[in-house]
């Protein structure tokens, strides 16, 4: 069979599936009703801007995700100047009628080293595909758990915030060096 008819029919398929749910159980956000592709965009959208950077914000993302395992304390996140999510089915790999992998890609600035306070560049084009599921009636991201992906200026603002709380003058002036370089990353 085709691939593009392979497609289809995993979609009639899906639609049919999701006709049998009871209309107010679809009302809900990342519901299966809505593209799955949306689900994924949301969560790369709060993460761009640092919802996985506290304990307090990852809670913004976790209606997206069901990991099977939980999420590390990352050791290094990744900064970037934007993302994009394939809304092109033809795009994806259909796995099922309830799964499915769809393709993001990531304009990568560089990596954050928490432990050393260090920003490394190293310009370049990431991609990969998150693995979304039917996980009850909600479409959710189930692999891979990849670490953070945050825009360079939500890191530099988030820099700053830990620079100006920082009671030890050495450790102030190593934050104010890492936020200097955030700002100046990707400018050339």
């Amino acid at each position: 069979m085709g691939g593009c008819m392979r497609v289809q029919l995993c979609l009639l398929s899906l639609a049919l599936a999701v006709g049998t749910f009871p209309l107010s159980v679809l009302s809900l956000t990342g519901d299966l009703t809505n593209d799955p592709a949306k689900v994924v965009d949301k969560y790369l959208s709060l993460d761009q801007r640092g919802a996985r950077l506290t304990a307090h914000s990852y809670e913004a993302v976790k209606p997206y995700v069901a990991w099977e395992q939980e999420e590390p304390a990352w050791e290094r996140f990744v900064v970037i100047r934007k993302y994009s999510v394939s809304d092109d089915v033809t795009q994806w790999t259909i796995v099922s009628s309830t799964e499915a992998l769809i393709p993001v890609t990531f304009q990568v600035l560089g990596v954050f080293h928490v432990k050393t306070a260090t920003f490394v560049p190293e310009p370049r084009e990431e991609q990969f595909s998150i693995r979304i599921r039917a996980v009850g009636n909600h479409w959710k991201m189930v692999s891979p758990v990849f670490p953070p992906h945050v825009g360079r200026s939500r890191l530099a603002d988030f820099v700053k915030d830990a620079m100006l709380r920082e009671t030890n003058d050495d450790r102030a002036r190593t934050l104010r060096r890492l936020r200097d370089d955030l700002v100046n990353a990707g400018r050339s």
